[in-house]
């Protein structure tokens, strides 16, 4: 699996840097276009999960621990894992989406559709799973009937979010805004300097002088990260490039690696000071912490239920309101609980979508003289 997965990222940022030279100054519009700042909180928290909250102080031992990660410093490797080239894969979905996907209406097939459907309900399930299965390391001594009650909760709460486009700009903007007050919170008490920050954050150079081994599978564990980021790499393009307003492609691909890697990049150096320090968080701050995981797992499910309710025409306009928070939070919460008795694993969620790639690209090809017959001007999405 690692083999396909190594040609399909060379596959992804050969294919993103053509795009570049090819299409420099085309303009990039959606449907619902937003100023860069809520486009970037929608992306942002759309795209991550809780794990960018809680697993950094639990994986930066490993990381000096174990061999294969010895090339550089565990800081490096965790901004590797969540930073700046991986968010190249939204990049190329987004342009895709904005510019392709208009013309050739490929995702309107119906093998596409479905499949990609299923892709992004098994994907929104499975983060769901992910929390549930992990909430007993964030929260310490959580009941099972709580544990169930909260995954239950954040469901509801997603797919009620879900309902109105402007309830997910909203609280991702809100859920942004309260993941740089985190950071403000973690920085005042674990005490930390501007000389003691900026030397933790040297750290990161480490990263960009070791690129190029970030580009396939160090590990198993970087792999599954690489097979998540594939997962959601076409379901976040489909669904964020409706918001881009009028970047260019340049543009577009500086901001999708630069802007959500700043506050990555801030949060990680600051986690890796309280590591190296042996700092103990108190009960107030990790409260805190996951407070903000928690809004972002709500940011994660209802863009994902947003995006397959319009692909599957299962609407509020169509169920109505009740019907449709019914609908959507029994189907969601009742895979998560399935998922208990299932093997299912993202690495195989994530070769389905490379094999969607793969049709997209085959199909692309094919009909290459229907995208030559119309100039490509700036195209919204649909």
């Amino acid at each position: 699996m690692n083999l396909i997965l190594s040609v399909a990222i060379a596959v992804t940022l050969l294919t993103s840097a053509l795009i570049v030279i090819r299409f420099n100054h085309l303009h990039l519009a959606g449907t619902d276009p937003q100023p860069l700042g809520a486009f970037m909180a929608i992306l942002f928290t759309s795209g991550l999960d809780v794990g960018l909250i809680m697993f950094p102080l639990t994986e930066f031992p490993t990381y000096e621990a174990e061999a294969e990660y010895g090339f550089t410093n565990a800081l490096a490797v965790e901004f590797g894992f969540w930073g700046f080239l991986v968010w190249g894969f939204y990049f190329l979905t987004t342009f895709y989406f904005c510019i392709v996907e208009p013309k050739l209406k490929l995702f309107e097939l119906r093998p596409i559709k479905l499949i990609n459907s299923a892709v992004v309900i098994a994907t929104c399930a499975f983060t769901g799973f992910l929390f549930l299965s992990y909430l007993p390391s964030y929260i310490v001594g959580i009941t099972q009937p709580a544990r169930f009650g909260l995954v239950a909760l954040v469901v509801l709460v997603s797919v009620v979010s879900s309902t109105d486009i402007r309830y997910v700009k909203w609280l991702s903007i809100g859920s942004t805004a309260l993941f740089l007050g985190l950071i403000g919170l973690l920085w005042f008490v674990s005490g930390i300097g501007p000389g003691p920050f900026l030397a933790s954050a040297a750290n990161l150079l480490g990263y960009f002088e070791h690129l190029n081994r970030f580009t396939s599978p160090i590990s198993d564990y970087h792999a599954f990260y690489l097979f998540w980021w594939f997962a959601w790499s076409i379901m976040i393009g489909q669904f964020v490039a409706r918001f881009v307003s009028g970047l260019k492609v340049w543009q577009l691909l500086l901001a999708l690696l630069i802007l959500p890697s700043i506050p990555i990049a801030l949060w990680f150096s600051l986690l890796f000071y309280i590591y190296n320090s042996a700092i103990t968080l108190g009960v107030l701050p990790r409260l805190c912490m996951v407070i903000v995981g928690v809004i972002f797992v709500t940011n994660s499910l209802d863009s994902l239920i947003r995006l397959y309710s319009e692909n599957l025409n299962m609407t509020v306009a169509r169920l109505t309101g009740p019907g449709y928070i019914a609908t959507h939070w029994t189907m969601i919460f009742g895979l998560i609980l399935l998922y208990q008795f299932t093997p299912l694993k993202i690495e195989w969620i994530g070769l389905v979508v490379i094999g969607i790639y793969c049709c997209i690209y085959a199909l692309t090809f094919r009909r290459r003289a229907l995208l030559k017959t119309s100039s490509v001007e700036r195209a919204p999405i649909r």
